[in-house]
């Protein structure tokens, strides 16, 4: 007998609300198999957020950013804190696209599958780290990280434009800065299983961002709003991070950042 189709939603809160990372990355895992068959359905009424968001182990600790400590890549230690320090990106990263998918009611079916995808991709990225991370002797958990990024999820949490703006389009966008230099810094200290799994992360980021600038420019068209002019006023609103070079053009252009964006990119 065929089961009942999963509702999205629901679903995605159930992984977004479960602290085990192993867990967490099965779950989201199966319930992109369940959509894969064609077995869901998308339920877009509001729903209260219940405590526990986001779910995450009692490890790493969360500290300021600056006092997650410098990486040497002369060492397999320091390349193992670069690789957690990925690894926990991908972990935020993971719960954000499943407070994406969750959080917002009313939106077009599509909305909810894209996030789908980031979900799944995003725990394939945090799940191939994980692997790469105990060949060099250490898990997830065994260094301090930062919650910078969640922290603007959670201000973000009651207006969708405004998560689509400073998350995807500004916060994960810059991955698309920051992963070829770190790539080239793995490679050059001898880690080539390190550096190919940033190039599969930097593919597949690109897509994560163009979903976000996507949603982004349709909620300004369908509300009225131009984009560049709210876009600038929420980084005021919300008091998001002032963008630093250098910044990877090319990437940018084809996550889907418009040329008048670019231009003010240098």
């Amino acid at each position: 007998m065929k089961s009942l189709p999963i509702e999205l939603r629901e679903a995605a809160l159930a992984c977004l609300l479960e602290c085990d990372p192993a867990a967490k990355v099965g779950m989201v895992f199966a319930m992109a198999q369940q959509h894969r068959a064609g077995n869901w359905t998308v339920d877009s009424a509001a729903e209260v957020a219940p405590p526990g968001i986001p779910g995450r182990p009692a490890k790493p600790d969360l500290v300021p950013p600056l006092q997650v400590g410098r990486r040497s890549m002369a060492t397999t230690e320091g390349r193992a804190m670069l690789v957690h320090a990925l690894a926990h990106i991908e972990f935020n990263a993971v719960n954000l696209a499943l407070d994406a998918l969750w959080r917002f009611p009313g939106l077009p079916d599509t909305y909810y599958t894209d996030w789908l995808r980031v979900a799944k991709e995003e725990a394939t990225h945090f799940d191939m780290l994980s692997q790469h991370l105990a060949t060099l002797g250490h898990a997830y958990g065994d260094f301090p990280a930062h919650n910078s990024l969640w922290e603007m999820v959670e201000k973000t949490s009651g207006d969708v434009v405004a998560r689509m703006a400073l998350v995807p389009r500004t916060l994960e966008a810059r991955g698309l800065d920051a992963i070829p230099p770190l790539r080239a810094k793995l490679a050059q200290a001898g880690d080539l299983a390190a550096a190919a799994i940033l190039d599969i992360l930097l593919v597949e980021e690109e897509g994560h961002v163009e979903i976000g600038n996507r949603w982004f420019f349709h909620l300004c068209a369908e509300r009225g709003l131009e984009p560049m002019a709210t876009y600038d006023e929420l980084t005021v609103r919300y008091k998001a991070p002032v963008l630093k070079g250098p910044f990877n053009i090319d990437a940018r252009r084809r996550a889907g950042f418009s040329e008048a964006e670019l231009a003010r990119f240098g």
